[in-house]
């Protein structure tokens, strides 16, 4: 009798795997017939969709797909792949999607209405093609929805007031297409700066977002057959659980531990920081976000290596620099050392480190990505649909990254000197808040001793003079860095230029300036890409600030956390006084500029203070 119960029980299980089995069958051909019709309505020149075989039955063996655990295509990578065509209705088949990345391509027509039954899409990244028509009500229902960018494409009609009912969206850009009517700038859009809806012919009037959409009445119509199938699904998914529920406990216990693995510090002045655990990536998991390091992705180049843009399995966008192998004793002892110094860096205008990974070839190092690049980028390598660095972010900038190299300076055991500060190196996140990066490869430094070394790291026209000289470095040499940086963001000018060559200018953009204000010329000094839309008096105490922090000897600098505080509006009147008196003594004919003195002080520095990069 218990014999046959145990066999009976036994032909139930093995039902409900083969049940469960043919099921995840059928999603998958469903999920592959989705796919494939995409594939079909493109046109493919460089054949990244090779792999996609239709008489396949798992999709998840195609490059550029992303499965679940339990075999469900979650993402769909295929940005900058030259692809056009259009896309198409069975998109909505892919009902667990959370990522779908068709950005910079060519892909044309409307982006389909059925795309709103997507219902755990995360990520809908359609930017940089050719789609036209409007944006679907249905988007609405996107209520997990974090990232929807649409932007430079040739999209027409009014932006849909229902959009404003997703409140888990985080970021928007809807810029650069023909889009109408009133800006909706309440609900969850209140968030969103103008550059999000800028180069449209939108108004900026405020319109109240109405209830959520009633469902339209054809939608009735085929209510009965979703109910059937919500019932066949819930049992299909109760046999499937019976069997997945293990797994998925361990992922959960996976992805617990996961969020428990960074640290952060929540403020500035928390005096205590401590070592955070870092994640060690491995180079596979690397190699895959980057699609093997190609170059499509690189983001930049320098003397320590290529920083390529990736994403995650997560679906987090990161960067990933590559660094220069360089085999030395001990170096995989140094280079763990050195990533556990910068760990504990934390501060929200510094870069934080994600994690590393370290094999006998490779040195990665992983961080968040930084949507708006550089300052350097936006000020002078942004493409021409980008609008201008905005003069009321420039201060913004100015003092987010002054804070950031406080931090490095004054709250870190031992401190951090950059030794590399310059626009080029400070990144800008979505909000546009400056965050100073590229500091893995700083010298750390103790209290009491400044560090000298062999060979001076920097960049021409940011290297202080007496750290060129004799090879000594000390935080000065970061707040010299730090006056040349103001100086790229007042001026939108390189540091180092040999173009002013031409116009018989000097090549130093500190010496450039110097020569601008001893002949009253600050129009000129500006960046012309404000187009005279700056303030003249935050322009002048970021000049004067500059100056200061560029004097010729270490000692007459300021420390970046009295930087800090005369860009807060806090003793910056009385330092330039007392500098001024200083220079009156040392020479008999001040410089003006409007009423401020701008003193020309490295005519009186001593000759060996005059050996930096002029």
């Amino acid at each position: 009798m218990a014999a046959a119960a145990g066999e009976v029980m036994a032909r139930w299980l093995l039902w409900l795997i083969l049940a469960s089995a043919s099921i995840r069958r059928v999603l998958a051909n469903a999920e592959g017939d989705a796919l494939n019709s995409l594939k079909s309505n493109l046109d493919d020149p460089n054949n990244v969709l090779q792999s996609w075989d239709p008489s396949l039955v798992n999709p998840c063996t195609w490059f550029h797909v992303t499965c679940s655990p339990d075999n469900h295509v979650i993402r769909v990578d295929l940005g900058n792949a030259q692809l056009s065509g259009a896309l198409v209705p069975q998109l909505a088949q892919l009902t667990n999607l959370q990522y779908l990345e068709l950005y910079s391509n060519r892909i044309s027509g409307p982006i389909p209405s059925e795309l709103g039954n997507l219902s755990n899409l995360v990520s809908l990244d359609l930017y940089l093609n050719n789609i036209t028509g409007g944006i679907p009500d249905s988007l609405a229902n996107l209520q997990k929805l974090r990232f929807l960018r649409l932007n430079n494409n040739s999209l027409s009609g009014q932006i849909p007031v229902s959009l404003t009912n997703i409140g888990t969206l985080q970021v928007l850009d809807l810029s650069s297409n023909d889009l109408t009517g009133n800006i909706p700038i309440t609900g969850s859009f209140a968030r969103f700066t103008p550059i999000s809806f800028q180069n449209n012919r939108l108004n900026a009037t405020p319109v109240t977002p109405s209830s959520p959409l009633s469902p339209p009445s054809s939608s009735s119509q085929g209510s009965s057959a979703t109910s059937i199938g919500a019932i066949a699904g819930s049992v299909a998914a109760g046999a499937a659980m019976l069997f997945a529920a293990p797994a998925i406990g361990f992922v959960w216990w996976r992805r617990r531990r996961q969020q428990e693995y960074f640290f952060d510090v929540p403020a500035e002045e928390d005096p205590e920081v401590h070592l955070g655990q870092l994640k060690r990536f491995s180079l596979r998991e690397l190699q895959v976000a980057t699609d093997n390091f190609s170059n499509k992705n690189i983001l930049g180049k320098g003397g320590f290596g290529k920083v390529y843009k990736g994403r995650l399995a997560d679906g987090s966008l990161v960067a990933v620099k590559r660094l220069k192998e360089e085999r030395t004793p001990g170096g995989e002892l140094q280079f763990q050392t050195e990533i556990e110094m910068i760990s504990m860096a934390v501060h929200r205008n510094l870069l934080r480190l994600r994690g590393f990974c370290m094999t006998p070839t490779e040195r990665l190092l992983v961080y968040p990505f930084m949507a708006n690049g550089s300052v350097a980028s936006c000020l002078r390598d942004r493409p021409p649909s980008q609008p201008p660095l905005d003069w009321s972010i420039r201060p913004r900038v100015a003092l987010g990254a002054a804070r950031g190299l406080s931090y490095l300076h004054d709250h870190c055991d031992p401190k951090i000197i950059h030794r590399d500060v310059k626009a080029a190196n400070i990144l800008l996140d979505e909000e546009f808040e400056a965050v100073v990066g590229d500091f893995g490869l700083a010298k750390l430094m103790d209290y009491k001793d400044t560090h000298v070394t062999t060979a001076v790291r920097g960049t021409i026209g940011h290297i202080a003079p007496e750290y060129l000289s004799t090879g000594k470095s000390s935080e000065k040499t970061d707040v010299f860095g730090y006056g040349i940086t103001l100086l790229e963001l007042i001026t939108g000018q390189r540091a180092f230029d040999l173009a002013r060559l031409a116009n018989d200018d000097d090549v130093m953009l500190l010496d450039w300036v110097k020569g601008l204000l001893s002949e009253k010329k600050l129009d000129i000094l500006v960046d012309p890409d404000l187009q005279n839309t700056y303030v003249d008096a935050e322009v002048e105490s970021l000049i004067q600030v500059a100056l200061l922090c560029t004097r010729g000897t270490p000692m007459e600098r300021p420390k970046m956390s009295e930087v800090v505080r005369m860009l807060e509006g806090d003793g910056l009147t009385e330092r330039w006084e007392e500098w001024q008196k200083v220079e009156l003594v040392r020479r008999e004919k001040p410089i003006f500029v409007n009423s401020s003195w701008i003193v020309d002080s490295t005519e009186n520095l001593p000759p060996d203070e005059l050996t930096g990069p002029r």
